[in-house]
This record gives structure tokens, sequence and C-alpha cells, in this order.
């Protein structure tokens, strides 16, 4: 695996063996980061990562400039590998918690710019983190919510849904405060 963008472009890193994560593409990772540039200044914003893996979502925020990064994994080894990582890239702001993403969203009482969430695509209540994410208020303003997941699942009838991005058979859909939902 390796980061595609920023600063640390090109460097690879070694995820453990047998951890239970399904790394995002370089393809779909790359799709997705310009179109989060062209809306976003990367040094102004806080990110949260959900379900946060290999953290490679993470590392490329924090490639890219973004200092207050929160890493939300329930796996230990997963985010005992998101620490080390960070730390021998010297990322001090990718803050890794070991935890459920579900009682980190009910418990949360920070506000995001931008929430990417990369869940496992057979994740059974997968289809309800649009609405949680909404109801605990974390987004923050006109912030974003990006959910990762498969041709499964539609979200275009939501009332957060601002639009999608396709990348073979990796879809982000992007959310947003209801105010905000409208294509600039």
């Amino acid at each position: 695996m390796r980061i595609i963008g920023g600063r640390l472009k090109g460097i690879r890193f070694q995820p453990p063996q047998n951890i239970p994560t399904r790394p995002t593409t370089d393809f779909a990772k790359e799709g997705l980061f310009n179109v989060i540039n062209n809306s976003f200044n990367f040094d102004n914003i806080k990110v949260l990562d959900l379900f946060g893996g290999t953290g490679s979502i993470s590392y490329e925020f924090a490639s890219r400039g973004c200092t207050d990064i929160t890493t939300v994994e329930i796996f230990p080894k997963c985010a005992a590998f998101i620490k080390k990582t960070a730390a021998e890239l010297k990322l001090s702001g990718i803050h890794a918690l070991q935890m459920d993403v579900f009682s980190f969203i009910n418990n949360c009482n920070q506000k995001f710019d931008v929430i990417f969430a990369g869940p496992p695509y057979p994740l059974e209540n997968l289809a309800s983190l649009p609405d949680l994410v909404f109801e605990a208020g974390l987004v923050e303003g006109e912030g974003w919510f990006i959910l990762e997941h498969n041709p499964n699942h539609n979200f275009e009838k939501h009332p957060h849904y601002f639009k999608g991005k396709n990348y073979g058979t990796t879809i982000f859909s992007i959310f947003v405060n209801a105010t905000q939902n409208v294509e600039p």
C-alpha cells in the first residue's frame, strides 16, 4: 500500500497480515481526493476517519496538510498499526482511537469538516450511518460526510445526499447538512 498524494506521495507501508480490512484502492482514493481537494483547504480542516482499517485515508489527509485527524478503529491490531505508522511517518496530527465506531458517534461532542467512513461492505447497519452521523450533529457547517460503499446501497434519495462518485465497485456517497444540499 502507498500514499498517493501530498508531501508523502509514494511512501509505502505494509499492514500486518490477517487484519480484517478492505483497503480503498489507489484508483478510488485518487479520485476521492481530487474531489475533496476541489472543495476544501486541507490545511484548515478537522477530519474524522471512521472504520480506520490500515489508516490509509488518514495518512492521505495528513500527507496533504491536515493536522487534526481523529481515526476510529475497533480492532486492536489495526489501531496499533495506525498509531505505529503515524509515529514512523511523523504524522502527529493523527489521533487513533481503538473503539467501536457506533459508540464513538453516540458519545462524540465534536464537529468535523470532513468525515470519511469506509465500513466493511457487509456491515449489517451500514445504511444507518448517514442518519446516525447527522442526528449526532457531527458535520460542521458546510462540511461533508463521505460514505464508501458498493452498488448494493443507493443513497440518492437520502435527505442529506449531495452527490456520488463511482469508481467501479467502489462508490463514495457524499452527504451534507440539509440546508447545504444544492450542487454548486
